[in-house]
């Protein structure tokens, strides 16, 4: 959306767990070292431990990319708040096994036999569960009997388990104190250091093709970085907002003031900002000698601009028709074409470009006028569905039109 804007060749700030965006931290690099030696020496249980946001699911992620997987059989349990039994069932189908009815004891031998054939041909068998904090207790101290499956030398599968603060809080727990004389290997994830946070911000940027450091300004920086404590999730959520306001505004580089926003929204303290949109869209047409009052400069939809010369800028090429003239068409017919699920960090600027392909203060009055519901146009709750109508034919966003949307996700 704002990537032709900022002279970027991708979004760097998605909050998806991408391990190519893996910014390695000391407790990061620790975290990491930790699962590869753990594994590599058949250690059996190991234990990282970190916060909501810090970066978990993706350091996994990027251990499982960066290992050989011939030599590996790897088991990834996304949902652990499941039985022994069914936790079993998982292993087995991973295996090749057919799922008996048999009682845990002979389940556990048989798998035993599977597991002695695997170290025979060299393959290491791993198990990751993920948000271990969700496992109940009692699956958690069966897990023990996993762990007597051994050779003289070696253990016979290794159980990497990732959860957040609280996963170590119940390790602590009397009945699971034999699981935890067992955990041979163990991290915990800091957040972020100021230093670092600037330098993960930095690092994501160039991953993404900046071509200067001057994208964001110092000040806009550091109220970024003292608000996100050190969270790299919170981290991309402020940065991918700043960068949109930053868009809607034409500001280049963002701004403390755009950035002081952001928070505020984030927060949800902020009161509207259509008169500052409206601000910034008549500065706009002043200078390109605007045809409208209070008419905002239009962009390209993200699709990316038109074909041009190659002695062109690498601008956005503005859209023709005004938001006054879009304004008029969705008075005259309140047809909704779209619809959207609102998503973490969404306002109805972003939608509307989303959508439309354009935004501006009548846009957005139009899009108001069909969700009456809507308070805050700039602090919208997660999950609510938004209406958008038609406000210019031939003008509406070839991106979905009378679909919807929603993203779910996890990790920075």
């Amino acid at each position: 959306m704002y990537e032709n804007f900022y002279r970027l060749k991708r979004a760097p700030f998605h909050i998806t767990p991408d391990p190519e965006f893996l910014y390695l931290s000391p407790t990061h690099k620790e975290a990491l070292a930790s699962i590869i030696y753990g594994v590599e020496k058949r250690k059996g249980f190991i234990v990282i431990v970190g916060e909501v946001g810090l970066g978990k699911t993706t350091i996994v992620r990027s251990y499982l990319e960066r290992v050989d997987q011939k030599l590996l059989l790897i088991i990834y349990l996304f949902n652990p708040n499941v039985p022994f039994s069914a936790l079993l069932d998982t292993i087995d189908q991973a295996a090749g096994l057919d799922v008996r009815p048999e009682d845990i004891a002979a389940r556990v031998q048989r798998l035993h036999d599977v597991l002695i054939e695997e170290y025979r041909k060299g393959c290491n068998v791993v198990l990751v569960v993920d948000e271990a904090q969700n496992m109940p207790v009692e699956t958690l101290e069966n897990l023990r009997m996993l762990s007597n499956l051994e050779t003289s030398k070696d253990k016979l599968i290794q159980i990497v388990l990732v959860g957040q603060p609280e996963f170590g809080r119940m390790l602590d727990r009397n009945e699971l104190r034999q699981l935890k004389q067992r955990i041979a290997v163990r991290a915990t994830l800091a957040p972020l250091s100021a230093t670092e946070s600037l330098a993960y911000i930095q690092y994501r940027l160039e991953k993404t093709g900046a071509e200067s450091t001057d994208i964001f300004t110092r000040g806009a920086l550091r109220r970024i970085v003292r608000h996100a404590r050190g969270i790299p999730r919170v981290l991309n959520i402020l940065c991918d907002n700043a960068l949109i306001t930053g868009l809607g505004y034409e500001k280049k580089p963002v701004t403390d003031a755009i950035a002081r926003e952001v928070i505020a929204d984030f927060e949800g303290k902020s009161g509207s900002r259509l008169w500052k949109w409206g601000l910034a869209a008549l500065a706009a047409l002043l200078v390109v000698g605007g045809l409208f009052f209070m008419a905002p400069l239009i962009y390209q939809t993200p699709g990316g601009p038109e074909p041009r010369s190659a002695s062109a800028p690498a601008l956005p090429a503005p859209i023709t028709q005004t938001p006054a003239a879009a304004n008029t068409a969705a008075r005259r017919d309140g047809t909704v074409i779209a619809t959207r699920v609102v998503r973490p960090g969404d306002n109805l600027h972003r939608l509307a470009v989303e959508v439309y392909g354009i935004s501006g203060k009548k846009v957005v009055d139009a899009i108001i006028r069909s969700n009456p519901g809507l308070k805050n146009p700039n602090v919208l709750p997660v999950g609510t569905r938004v209406r958008f109508p038609e406000i210019a034919g031939k003008q509406a966003a070839t991106n979905g039109e009378g679909g919807e949307s929603a993203v779910k996700g996890d990790g920075p």
